[in-house]
Formats: C-alpha cells, structure tokens, sequence
C-alpha cells in the first residue's frame, strides 16, 4: 500500500461520516467511488514523483477537515463540534 492510501481513504471516511452520520443524508454514492479513483491516482502519482504525492495526501486531508469547501455545509471538523455541543 502506498503512503498516500491512508490519508485519501480517510478523506472519503471522514466526509461519508459527516454526511450520513452527523447531517443524517442519505449516503452519495460518488464520495466512495471519487475516494478509490483518487486512491489509485496517488498511488500513481507516488511511483512518479515521490514522497511529494504522500505530502499533498496529507495536505489535502487536513484542508477537508478544518476548511468549508461547500458554504452551504460545515466542515467536518465544525460539524463534530457541534453535534457534540446538542446543536
């Protein structure tokens, strides 16, 4: 397994998670297929250039869990607060 895998596969967990488990939606079928893609292309990317590919894995991890990338959803991060707090 590529050093890039973990951190990929744990982008699309942690966005699944927030969707169905916090926001209570359905589950959207394209965050699993869009997380393999993904995965496989970092693998790739990895044989290419390197470590590079693992550290932009990791980048890209921390940016979907503290930053809004949709206005109208909050972050992961955001969301687990407040559904810890009851709101």
């Amino acid at each position: 397994m590529a050093a890039s895998t973990g951190p990929i596969l744990a982008i699309g967990a942690i966005t699944m998670g927030r969707d169905v488990l916090i926001d209570r939606h359905d589950v959207d079928w394209r965050v699993p297929v869009a997380t393999a893609i993904s995965a496989v292309l970092f693998a790739g990317a990895e044989k290419a250039v390197g470590k590079v590919a693992a550290y932009v894995a990791y980048l890209a991890l921390a940016t979907v869990t503290l930053v809004r990338l949709d206005p109208k959803k909050p972050a992961p991060a955001e969301a687990l607060v407040k559904f810890l707090e009851g709101k």
